[in-house]
């Protein structure tokens, strides 16, 4: 039996509403904003929330994001991003 906070390419994961996601012209970078502060993200983070926030599932979202990363596969890293993501409580399972 699957974690519970293992995700599989079906699942479809959705930014947690206590959190605001977007770019920040000033930081040059994506940022998540909650009530207690701030949450710079790198690029990669960014892209794939930026994918989340668009409601692909996990799946449509790392063949999205390989078409753009074409030097290895992403499955792993997005994965291990998405789930400590979920563990911090920046994504939930819709």
């Amino acid at each position: 039996m699957p974690d519970a906070t293992e995700l599989s390419r079906q699942d479809h994961v959705e930014i947690n509403p206590l959190y605001m996601f977007r770019w920040e012209e000033s930081q040059d970078s994506h940022i998540l904003l909650y009530p207690e502060g701030v949450v710079k993200l790198n690029q990669t983070a960014g892209a794939i929330l930026e994918r989340v926030s668009k409601g692909l599932s996990v799946g449509e979202l790392i063949d999205d994001l390989q078409q753009d990363y074409v030097d290895g596969d992403v499955a792993d890293g997005v994965f291990k991003f998405l789930e400590m993501s979920h563990a911090k409580g920046w994504i939930r399972r819709k």
